[in-house]
């Protein structure tokens, strides 16, 4: 193994944009199997060669730069899927609106009738009905 630690040395190696890529390759191989598309197979190594290419390059600044821009849009992604997610579990107890003025996301508790709200960020007032 230690001529793997030496091949290694001075690489970018593996972060959380090449597993992405591999995940997607696998996933692509998985659908071009069920659906009998040869074609997908050879579009799958696309993502396999660029993660490949990625974890041996020696460019690491422009590595990190990839996986930085790669991380704001998968953070992004997944603070809207929480978010989501949270807003299915209240649904029995909270009714979520968006402010008319600013699009700032509010909840009011279910069961109240018509309401008027008011924007804790830009002090709009709306009626709804709950």
């Amino acid at each position: 193994m230690e001529w793997l630690r030496r091949f290694m040395t001075g690489r970018y190696g593996s972060d959380q944009l090449s597993l992405a890529l591999l995940i997607l390759s696998f996933l692509l191989m998985f659908i071009a199997r069920i659906a009998r598309f040869p074609i997908l197979v050879f579009i799958s190594y696309i993502p396999l060669i660029i993660c490949v290419f990625r974890m041996l390059s020696r460019n690491i600044s422009k590595r990190s730069a990839e996986n930085y821009r790669f991380m704001l849009t998968a953070n992004s992604f997944y603070s809207w899927i929480r978010q989501k997610r949270e807003h299915i579990k209240n649904s029995k107890t909270r009714r979520y609106f968006k402010c008319p003025n600013c699009a700032a996301s509010l909840w009011v508790p279910k069961g109240k009738g018509k309401i008027t709200i008011t924007c804790p960020k830009c002090k709009t007032q709306f009626k709804r009905r709950t």
